[in-house]
Protein backbone atom coordinates (compact mmCIF):
# COMPACT_ATOMS: atom_id res chain seq x y z
CA UNK A 1 0.00 0.00 0.00
CA UNK A 2 1.40 3.41 -0.77
CA UNK A 3 -0.07 7.04 -0.25
CA UNK A 4 -1.16 9.14 -2.77
CA UNK A 5 -2.67 12.28 -3.10
CA UNK A 6 -2.00 14.33 -0.31
CA UNK A 7 -3.16 17.47 1.18
CA UNK A 8 -2.02 20.39 -0.53
CA UNK A 9 -1.07 22.81 2.16
CA UNK A 10 0.73 25.45 -0.17
CA UNK A 11 -1.16 28.83 0.38
CA UNK A 12 -3.59 29.01 -2.40
CA UNK A 13 -3.71 25.43 -3.25
CA UNK A 14 -7.16 24.34 -3.83
CA UNK A 15 -8.35 21.99 -0.95
CA UNK A 16 -8.62 18.38 -1.78
CA UNK A 17 -11.97 16.38 -1.24
CA UNK A 18 -12.79 12.57 -1.79
CA UNK A 19 -16.00 11.63 -2.84
CA UNK A 20 -16.93 7.80 -2.24
CA UNK A 21 -19.31 6.64 -4.34
CA UNK A 22 -19.94 7.00 -8.10
CA UNK A 23 -23.93 7.16 -8.48
CA UNK A 24 -25.54 10.12 -9.43
CA UNK A 25 -25.19 11.82 -5.81
CA UNK A 26 -21.83 11.14 -5.94
CA UNK A 27 -21.03 12.46 -9.65
CA UNK A 28 -23.07 15.97 -8.72
CA UNK A 29 -21.52 16.08 -5.50
CA UNK A 30 -18.04 16.22 -7.19
CA UNK A 31 -19.53 18.69 -9.95
CA UNK A 32 -20.15 21.20 -7.53
CA UNK A 33 -17.31 20.95 -5.65
CA UNK A 34 -15.10 21.42 -9.11
CA UNK A 35 -17.31 24.51 -9.41
CA UNK A 36 -16.54 25.90 -6.42
CA UNK A 37 -12.77 25.55 -7.26
CA UNK A 38 -12.05 22.46 -4.97
CA UNK A 39 -9.50 19.57 -6.06
CA UNK A 40 -11.34 16.23 -6.26
CA UNK A 41 -11.28 12.93 -6.25
CA UNK A 42 -14.05 10.52 -6.67
CA UNK A 43 -13.50 6.53 -5.81
CA UNK A 44 -16.10 4.08 -6.77
CA UNK A 45 -15.95 0.46 -5.55
CA UNK A 46 -17.82 -1.06 -8.83
CA UNK A 47 -16.46 -1.32 -12.55
CA UNK A 48 -18.67 1.58 -13.98
CA UNK A 49 -20.37 4.91 -12.37
CA UNK A 50 -23.39 5.88 -12.91
CA UNK A 51 -25.50 3.71 -10.28
CA UNK A 52 -28.93 2.98 -10.89
CA UNK A 53 -28.46 5.15 -14.04
CA UNK A 54 -27.16 2.39 -16.69
CA UNK A 55 -27.47 3.21 -20.59
CA UNK A 56 -27.14 -0.07 -22.53
CA UNK A 57 -27.89 -1.43 -26.12
CA UNK A 58 -30.29 -4.40 -27.18
CA UNK A 59 -30.62 -5.60 -30.22
CA UNK A 60 -28.38 -2.84 -31.37
CA UNK A 61 -30.72 0.03 -30.23
CA UNK A 62 -29.83 2.02 -26.90
CA UNK A 63 -31.85 1.51 -23.78
CA UNK A 64 -32.22 2.80 -20.37
CA UNK A 65 -31.16 -0.51 -18.04
CA UNK A 66 -32.01 1.65 -15.02
CA UNK A 67 -34.15 4.96 -14.20
CA UNK A 68 -35.40 5.85 -17.28
CA UNK A 69 -36.95 9.68 -16.57
CA UNK A 70 -36.73 12.75 -14.51
CA UNK A 71 -39.39 15.27 -12.52
CA UNK A 72 -38.57 18.16 -14.56
CA UNK A 73 -40.44 20.21 -12.08
CA UNK A 74 -37.70 19.69 -9.96
CA UNK A 75 -35.32 22.17 -11.15
CA UNK A 76 -31.93 20.35 -9.92
CA UNK A 77 -31.48 17.34 -12.46
CA UNK A 78 -32.68 19.65 -15.39
CA UNK A 79 -29.85 22.28 -14.23
CA UNK A 80 -27.50 19.29 -14.23
CA UNK A 81 -28.21 18.07 -17.15
CA UNK A 82 -28.04 21.42 -19.14
CA UNK A 83 -24.77 22.34 -17.63
CA UNK A 84 -23.12 19.28 -18.46
CA UNK A 85 -24.32 19.64 -22.44
CA UNK A 86 -27.37 17.72 -22.52
CA UNK A 87 -29.55 20.42 -22.95
CA UNK A 88 -30.13 20.17 -26.21
CA UNK A 89 -30.68 15.97 -26.04
CA UNK A 90 -33.64 16.90 -23.28
CA UNK A 91 -36.99 15.60 -23.89
CA UNK A 92 -40.59 15.65 -22.89
CA UNK A 93 -42.21 11.63 -23.17
CA UNK A 94 -43.84 11.51 -26.78
CA UNK A 95 -46.80 10.32 -24.73
CA UNK A 96 -48.08 10.22 -20.97
CA UNK A 97 -50.79 8.10 -21.49
CA UNK A 98 -50.62 5.18 -19.09
CA UNK A 99 -53.25 2.98 -17.67
CA UNK A 100 -53.84 0.85 -14.38
CA UNK A 101 -53.89 -3.14 -14.75
CA UNK A 102 -56.77 -3.73 -12.41
CA UNK A 103 -59.83 -5.89 -11.67
CA UNK A 104 -58.91 -7.91 -15.23
CA UNK A 105 -58.49 -4.90 -17.45
CA UNK A 106 -56.54 -2.05 -18.47
CA UNK A 107 -58.22 0.99 -17.25
CA UNK A 108 -56.98 4.28 -17.61
CA UNK A 109 -55.44 6.41 -14.87
CA UNK A 110 -57.69 8.42 -13.71
CA UNK A 111 -56.96 12.52 -13.05
CA UNK A 112 -57.31 14.70 -10.61
CA UNK A 113 -55.30 13.46 -7.77
CA UNK A 114 -51.96 13.70 -5.92
CA UNK A 115 -50.02 9.95 -5.57
CA UNK A 116 -52.91 8.49 -6.07
CA UNK A 117 -55.24 10.31 -3.11
CA UNK A 118 -58.17 11.61 -5.38
CA UNK A 119 -59.85 14.89 -4.47
CA UNK A 120 -63.47 13.81 -5.67
CA UNK A 121 -64.92 10.39 -6.58
CA UNK A 122 -65.91 11.80 -9.83
CA UNK A 123 -62.99 10.75 -12.27
CA UNK A 124 -62.75 7.39 -10.56
CA UNK A 125 -66.28 6.22 -11.23
CA UNK A 126 -65.55 6.40 -15.12
CA UNK A 127 -62.19 4.49 -15.06
CA UNK A 128 -63.79 1.56 -13.23
CA UNK A 129 -60.95 0.87 -10.86
CA UNK A 130 -62.71 0.97 -7.97
CA UNK A 131 -66.36 -1.05 -7.49
CA UNK A 132 -69.41 0.37 -6.23
CA UNK A 133 -68.54 0.35 -2.83
CA UNK A 134 -65.14 1.67 -2.67
CA UNK A 135 -66.71 4.87 -4.70
CA UNK A 136 -69.21 4.59 -1.51
CA UNK A 137 -66.83 4.93 0.98
CA UNK A 138 -64.53 7.86 -0.48
CA UNK A 139 -67.96 10.09 0.13
CA UNK A 140 -68.54 8.58 3.39
CA UNK A 141 -65.52 10.72 4.67
CA UNK A 142 -67.75 13.74 4.97
CA UNK A 143 -69.19 11.84 7.60
CA UNK A 144 -65.70 11.29 9.84
CA UNK A 145 -64.36 13.11 12.79
CA UNK A 146 -60.29 14.08 11.97
CA UNK A 147 -58.03 11.49 12.07
CA UNK A 148 -55.05 12.53 13.91
CA UNK A 149 -51.31 12.69 12.24
CA UNK A 150 -49.27 13.48 14.77
CA UNK A 151 -45.16 13.97 13.74
CA UNK A 152 -45.96 11.03 11.03
CA UNK A 153 -47.74 8.75 9.66
CA UNK A 154 -48.11 5.46 7.09
CA UNK A 155 -49.76 6.91 3.88
CA UNK A 156 -51.28 3.74 3.26
CA UNK A 157 -52.75 3.94 6.93
CA UNK A 158 -53.98 7.67 6.96
CA UNK A 159 -55.75 7.17 3.50
CA UNK A 160 -57.49 3.83 4.32
CA UNK A 161 -58.85 5.53 7.18
CA UNK A 162 -60.20 8.72 5.81
CA UNK A 163 -61.12 6.96 1.96
CA UNK A 164 -60.88 2.94 2.46
CA UNK A 165 -58.87 0.88 1.39
CA UNK A 166 -59.38 0.21 -2.18
CA UNK A 167 -58.23 3.48 -2.66
CA UNK A 168 -54.65 2.44 -1.17
CA UNK A 169 -54.54 -1.31 -3.12
CA UNK A 170 -55.75 -0.02 -6.25
CA UNK A 171 -54.08 3.87 -6.93
CA UNK A 172 -51.92 4.46 -4.22
CA UNK A 173 -50.14 1.57 -3.86
CA UNK A 174 -48.83 1.25 -7.26
CA UNK A 175 -47.84 4.67 -7.95
CA UNK A 176 -45.96 4.52 -4.85
CA UNK A 177 -44.57 1.07 -5.44
CA UNK A 178 -43.43 2.84 -8.85
CA UNK A 179 -41.20 5.57 -7.00
CA UNK A 180 -40.19 3.26 -4.02
CA UNK A 181 -40.69 -0.31 -4.66
CA UNK A 182 -42.42 -0.19 -1.36
CA UNK A 183 -45.77 -0.64 0.65
CA UNK A 184 -47.86 2.18 0.81
CA UNK A 185 -48.77 0.78 4.38
CA UNK A 186 -45.76 1.43 5.77
CA UNK A 187 -44.58 4.67 3.71
CA UNK A 188 -43.86 7.77 5.68
CA UNK A 189 -46.00 10.45 4.69
CA UNK A 190 -43.93 13.23 5.45
CA UNK A 191 -41.12 12.02 3.73
CA UNK A 192 -42.82 10.47 0.47
CA UNK A 193 -45.65 13.48 0.40
CA UNK A 194 -44.53 16.23 2.15
CA UNK A 195 -47.09 18.58 0.61
CA UNK A 196 -50.22 16.46 1.08
CA UNK A 197 -48.81 15.67 5.06
CA UNK A 198 -48.82 19.28 5.17
CA UNK A 199 -52.23 19.89 4.06
CA UNK A 200 -53.70 16.85 6.02
CA UNK A 201 -52.78 18.43 9.05
CA UNK A 202 -54.77 21.64 8.45
CA UNK A 203 -57.75 20.30 7.33
CA UNK A 204 -60.07 17.96 8.48
CA UNK A 205 -61.13 16.21 5.35
CA UNK A 206 -58.76 14.73 3.14
CA UNK A 207 -60.25 15.40 -0.16
CA UNK A 208 -59.89 18.78 1.03
CA UNK A 209 -56.49 18.69 1.71
CA UNK A 210 -56.26 17.11 -1.70
CA UNK A 211 -57.46 19.90 -3.24
CA UNK A 212 -55.22 22.35 -1.51
CA UNK A 213 -52.52 21.23 -3.01
CA UNK A 214 -53.62 20.65 -6.14
CA UNK A 215 -54.56 24.80 -5.88
CA UNK A 216 -51.15 25.17 -4.58
CA UNK A 217 -49.37 23.49 -7.22
CA UNK A 218 -51.36 25.00 -9.99
CA UNK A 219 -49.91 28.50 -8.48
CA UNK A 220 -46.21 27.81 -8.84
CA UNK A 221 -44.22 28.78 -12.18
CA UNK A 222 -42.59 25.38 -12.80
CA UNK A 223 -46.40 23.37 -13.02
CA UNK A 224 -45.64 25.24 -16.72
CA UNK A 225 -44.33 22.42 -18.95
CA UNK A 226 -44.18 18.66 -19.03
CA UNK A 227 -44.02 16.78 -15.64
CA UNK A 228 -41.08 14.34 -16.77
CA UNK A 229 -38.13 14.50 -18.94
CA UNK A 230 -36.10 12.46 -20.32
CA UNK A 231 -32.86 12.26 -22.15
CA UNK A 232 -32.50 11.35 -26.13
CA UNK A 233 -30.69 8.34 -26.12
CA UNK A 234 -31.72 7.46 -22.17
CA UNK A 235 -31.07 9.15 -19.06
CA UNK A 236 -28.05 6.52 -18.59
CA UNK A 237 -26.04 9.11 -20.79
CA UNK A 238 -26.27 11.52 -17.56
CA UNK A 239 -23.87 10.09 -15.28
CA UNK A 240 -21.65 9.75 -18.22
CA UNK A 241 -21.96 13.32 -18.75
CA UNK A 242 -21.23 14.37 -15.69
CA UNK A 243 -18.24 12.15 -15.40
CA UNK A 244 -16.63 13.77 -18.34
CA UNK A 245 -17.24 16.81 -17.25
CA UNK A 246 -15.40 16.55 -14.06
CA UNK A 247 -12.66 15.11 -15.76
CA UNK A 248 -12.38 18.17 -17.96
CA UNK A 249 -12.19 19.83 -14.89
CA UNK A 250 -9.34 18.09 -13.38
CA UNK A 251 -10.92 15.45 -11.13
CA UNK A 252 -9.51 12.32 -10.64
CA UNK A 253 -12.51 9.80 -11.35
CA UNK A 254 -11.69 5.59 -10.03
CA UNK A 255 -13.70 2.72 -10.76
CA UNK A 256 -12.64 -0.47 -8.67
CA UNK A 257 -11.63 1.52 -6.01
CA UNK A 258 -13.57 0.30 -2.90
CA UNK A 259 -13.13 2.25 0.24
CA UNK A 260 -12.16 0.04 3.34
CA UNK A 261 -11.64 2.83 6.25
CA UNK A 262 -12.05 6.59 6.66
CA UNK A 263 -9.83 8.11 9.17
CA UNK A 264 -9.17 11.45 11.15
CA UNK A 265 -6.09 12.71 10.89
CA UNK A 266 -4.63 15.46 12.48
CA UNK A 267 -4.79 17.82 9.56
CA UNK A 268 -8.19 16.43 7.79
CA UNK A 269 -8.55 12.64 6.42
CA UNK A 270 -6.82 9.70 5.26
CA UNK A 271 -8.87 7.23 2.78
CA UNK A 272 -7.66 3.32 3.07
CA UNK A 273 -8.47 1.74 -0.47
CA UNK A 274 -7.24 -1.65 -1.28
CA UNK A 275 -3.92 -1.01 -2.48
CA UNK A 276 -3.23 3.00 -1.40
CA UNK A 277 -3.99 6.00 1.18
CA UNK A 278 -5.55 9.05 -0.01
CA UNK A 279 -5.30 11.94 2.25
CA UNK A 280 -7.57 14.75 2.26
CA UNK A 281 -9.15 18.00 3.34
CA UNK A 282 -12.86 16.36 3.52
CA UNK A 283 -14.78 13.50 2.33
CA UNK A 284 -18.38 13.02 1.08
CA UNK A 285 -19.85 9.47 1.50
CA UNK A 286 -22.39 8.93 -1.30
CA UNK A 287 -22.82 5.80 -1.06
CA UNK A 288 -26.10 3.26 0.18
CA UNK A 289 -26.58 2.81 3.82
CA UNK A 290 -24.61 -0.17 4.33
CA UNK A 291 -21.16 0.56 3.37
CA UNK A 292 -21.54 3.92 5.08
CA UNK A 293 -22.06 2.22 8.29
CA UNK A 294 -19.12 0.65 7.98
CA UNK A 295 -17.04 3.35 7.21
CA UNK A 296 -18.71 5.54 10.27
CA UNK A 297 -18.68 2.63 12.56
CA UNK A 298 -15.45 4.19 14.24
CA UNK A 299 -16.01 7.57 13.39
CA UNK A 300 -19.71 8.38 14.22
CA UNK A 301 -21.24 5.04 15.95
CA UNK A 302 -24.66 6.91 16.49
CA UNK A 303 -24.77 7.30 12.78
CA UNK A 304 -23.32 4.08 11.95
CA UNK A 305 -26.39 2.11 14.23
CA UNK A 306 -29.17 4.44 12.29
CA UNK A 307 -27.75 3.57 8.94
CA UNK A 308 -27.39 -0.79 10.10
CA UNK A 309 -31.57 0.06 10.38
CA UNK A 310 -31.94 1.04 6.78
CA UNK A 311 -34.54 -1.03 4.46
CA UNK A 312 -34.00 -1.59 0.76
CA UNK A 313 -35.92 -3.42 -1.81
CA UNK A 314 -34.52 -5.09 -4.30
CA UNK A 315 -36.41 -5.10 -8.08
CA UNK A 316 -35.59 -6.05 -11.69
CA UNK A 317 -36.45 -4.87 -14.89
CA UNK A 318 -36.27 -7.21 -17.66
CA UNK A 319 -35.79 -5.66 -21.10
CA UNK A 320 -37.02 -6.81 -24.30
CA UNK A 321 -37.13 -5.74 -27.66
CA UNK A 322 -39.84 -7.06 -30.53
CA UNK A 323 -40.40 -7.22 -33.91
CA UNK A 324 -42.97 -3.90 -34.21
CA UNK A 325 -45.31 -6.56 -37.04
CA UNK A 326 -45.75 -9.11 -33.80
CA UNK A 327 -47.19 -7.06 -31.52
CA UNK A 328 -50.97 -5.69 -30.73
CA UNK A 329 -52.18 -2.79 -31.61
CA UNK A 330 -52.66 -2.18 -27.86
CA UNK A 331 -49.24 -2.08 -27.52
CA UNK A 332 -47.97 -0.06 -31.09
CA UNK A 333 -50.42 2.06 -31.18
CA UNK A 334 -48.99 4.93 -29.51
CA UNK A 335 -51.28 6.59 -27.08
CA UNK A 336 -50.17 4.14 -24.33
CA UNK A 337 -46.98 5.06 -21.95
CA UNK A 338 -47.76 1.24 -20.52
CA UNK A 339 -49.43 0.60 -17.33
CA UNK A 340 -49.11 0.06 -13.63
CA UNK A 341 -49.80 -3.47 -11.84
CA UNK A 342 -51.50 -2.95 -7.84
CA UNK A 343 -50.07 -5.85 -6.09
CA UNK A 344 -53.67 -6.80 -4.31
CA UNK A 345 -54.77 -8.09 -8.33
CA UNK A 346 -51.55 -10.76 -7.17
CA UNK A 347 -49.44 -10.24 -10.63
CA UNK A 348 -45.53 -11.10 -11.19
CA UNK A 349 -45.24 -7.56 -12.64
CA UNK A 350 -45.88 -4.74 -10.73
CA UNK A 351 -45.61 -2.36 -14.23
CA UNK A 352 -44.69 -2.03 -17.69
CA UNK A 353 -43.29 0.46 -19.69
CA UNK A 354 -43.66 0.93 -23.41
CA UNK A 355 -40.36 2.26 -24.31
CA UNK A 356 -41.07 2.95 -28.17
CA UNK A 357 -44.51 4.86 -27.52
CA UNK A 358 -43.38 7.06 -24.42
CA UNK A 359 -39.97 8.13 -25.92
CA UNK A 360 -39.01 9.55 -29.23
CA UNK A 361 -35.64 7.96 -29.28
CA UNK A 362 -36.68 4.84 -28.71
CA UNK A 363 -38.98 4.19 -30.84
CA UNK A 364 -36.98 5.95 -34.10
CA UNK A 365 -36.46 2.35 -35.40
CA UNK A 366 -39.47 0.91 -38.05
CA UNK A 367 -39.13 -2.50 -37.53
CA UNK A 368 -38.01 -2.67 -33.66
CA UNK A 369 -40.12 -1.81 -30.50
CA UNK A 370 -38.97 -1.69 -27.08
CA UNK A 371 -40.81 -2.81 -23.86
CA UNK A 372 -39.31 -3.23 -20.59
CA UNK A 373 -41.47 -4.68 -17.32
CA UNK A 374 -40.46 -4.50 -13.53
CA UNK A 375 -40.48 -7.37 -10.98
CA UNK A 376 -40.42 -7.12 -7.20
CA UNK A 377 -40.72 -4.88 -4.21
CA UNK A 378 -40.24 -4.55 -0.67
CA UNK A 379 -40.95 -7.58 1.35
CA UNK A 380 -41.86 -9.30 -1.88
CA UNK A 381 -38.83 -10.60 -3.36
CA UNK A 382 -39.82 -14.07 -4.17
CA UNK A 383 -40.09 -13.89 -8.19
CA UNK A 384 -36.21 -12.22 -7.89
CA UNK A 385 -35.07 -16.07 -7.06
CA UNK A 386 -36.21 -16.58 -10.34
CA UNK A 387 -33.62 -17.13 -13.34
CA UNK A 388 -33.67 -14.29 -15.65
CA UNK A 389 -34.99 -16.49 -18.66
CA UNK A 390 -37.82 -17.80 -15.97
CA UNK A 391 -38.65 -13.87 -15.18
CA UNK A 392 -38.66 -13.23 -19.07
CA UNK A 393 -41.26 -15.56 -19.36
CA UNK A 394 -43.49 -14.82 -16.56
CA UNK A 395 -43.44 -11.06 -17.53
CA UNK A 396 -44.54 -12.42 -21.24
CA UNK A 397 -47.47 -14.23 -19.68
CA UNK A 398 -48.69 -11.18 -17.78
CA UNK A 399 -48.03 -9.43 -20.81
CA UNK A 400 -50.21 -11.98 -22.60
CA UNK A 401 -53.21 -11.02 -20.01
CA UNK A 402 -52.75 -7.58 -20.08
CA UNK A 403 -52.64 -6.79 -23.77
CA UNK A 404 -53.01 -10.12 -25.47
CA UNK A 405 -49.46 -9.95 -26.62
CA UNK A 406 -48.43 -13.51 -28.15
CA UNK A 407 -44.84 -13.36 -29.67
CA UNK A 408 -41.36 -13.53 -28.21
CA UNK A 409 -39.12 -10.92 -27.78
CA UNK A 410 -36.03 -10.81 -30.54
CA UNK A 411 -33.88 -10.25 -27.31
CA UNK A 412 -33.88 -9.76 -24.33
CA UNK A 413 -31.77 -8.79 -20.55
CA UNK A 414 -32.85 -8.95 -17.07
CA UNK A 415 -31.01 -6.18 -14.87
CA UNK A 416 -31.09 -6.58 -11.33
CA UNK A 417 -31.13 -3.91 -8.55
CA UNK A 418 -30.17 -5.88 -5.16
CA UNK A 419 -31.38 -3.88 -2.82
CA UNK A 420 -31.27 -0.28 -4.82
CA UNK A 421 -34.07 1.47 -3.56
CA UNK A 422 -34.09 2.58 0.20
CA UNK A 423 -37.49 2.67 2.04
CA UNK A 424 -38.88 5.55 3.43
CA UNK A 425 -40.74 3.98 6.82
CA UNK A 426 -42.44 6.12 9.47
CA UNK A 427 -39.73 8.34 11.27
CA UNK A 428 -37.35 8.41 8.27
CA UNK A 429 -36.71 11.93 8.44
CA UNK A 430 -36.26 11.56 12.02
CA UNK A 431 -33.67 9.44 11.64
CA UNK A 432 -32.25 11.01 8.78
CA UNK A 433 -32.06 14.15 10.75
CA UNK A 434 -30.25 11.57 13.67
CA UNK A 435 -27.60 10.33 11.39
CA UNK A 436 -27.01 14.10 9.73
CA UNK A 437 -26.41 15.37 13.64
CA UNK A 438 -24.11 12.86 14.15
CA UNK A 439 -22.03 13.37 11.20
CA UNK A 440 -22.19 17.53 11.47
CA UNK A 441 -19.91 16.72 14.92
CA UNK A 442 -17.27 16.15 12.01
CA UNK A 443 -16.50 18.99 10.43
CA UNK A 444 -15.37 18.36 6.90
CA UNK A 445 -17.07 15.06 6.43
CA UNK A 446 -21.15 15.21 4.90
CA UNK A 447 -23.33 11.91 3.57
CA UNK A 448 -25.73 12.62 0.36
CA UNK A 449 -27.70 10.15 -1.58
CA UNK A 450 -31.27 8.64 -2.11
CA UNK A 451 -31.74 7.61 1.71
CA UNK A 452 -31.59 11.09 2.65
CA UNK A 453 -33.65 13.09 0.83
CA UNK A 454 -35.86 11.38 -2.01
CA UNK A 455 -34.99 8.61 -3.73
CA UNK A 456 -35.63 10.25 -7.61
CA UNK A 457 -32.58 11.71 -9.39
CA UNK A 458 -33.46 15.33 -8.34
CA UNK A 459 -34.02 14.76 -5.40
CA UNK A 460 -30.23 12.93 -5.65
CA UNK A 461 -28.84 15.48 -7.04
CA UNK A 462 -30.20 18.23 -4.38
CA UNK A 463 -28.86 15.95 -1.85
CA UNK A 464 -25.51 15.83 -3.18
CA UNK A 465 -25.28 19.81 -3.36
CA UNK A 466 -26.39 19.72 0.22
CA UNK A 467 -23.54 17.78 1.17
CA UNK A 468 -20.74 19.91 -1.17
CA UNK A 469 -22.26 22.92 0.80
CA UNK A 470 -21.15 21.13 3.97
CA UNK A 471 -18.29 20.27 3.12
CA UNK A 472 -17.36 23.71 1.31
CA UNK A 473 -18.51 26.00 4.41
CA UNK A 474 -16.13 23.76 6.75
CA UNK A 475 -13.42 24.01 4.41
CA UNK A 476 -14.00 27.78 4.43
CA UNK A 477 -14.60 28.45 8.45
CA UNK A 478 -10.92 29.92 9.62
CA UNK A 479 -9.65 27.56 12.29
CA UNK A 480 -12.49 24.49 11.21
CA UNK A 481 -10.83 21.10 12.52
CA UNK A 482 -10.51 19.86 9.27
Amino acid sequence: MHEADTRTDRPGAPAHVVVIGGGIAGLAAAHRLLSDGLRVTLLEAGPRLGGKLHAGELAGLPVDLGAESVLARRPEAVELARAVGLADALQPPATATAHLWTRGALRPMPRGHVMGVPAEPGPLAASGVLSAEGLARIEAEHALPPTEIGEDVAVGEYVAARLGHEVVDRLVEPLLGGVYAGNAYRISMRAAVPQLFDAARAHPLLSEAVRDVQARAARQPQTVGPVFAGIDGGIGRLPVAVAEACRAAGADLRTAAPVREVLRTATGWRVVTGTETVEADAVVLATPAGPTADLLSGLAPAAAAELRGAEYASMALVTMAFRRSDLPAAVTGGEASGFLVPPVDGRTIKASTFSSNKWAWAGADPDLFLLRTSVGRHGDDHDLKREDAELVDVSLADLGEAVGLGARPVASTVTRWDRGLPQYPVGHLAGVARIRAAVAALPGLAVCGALYDGVGIPACVASAGKAADVVIASLATPGADH
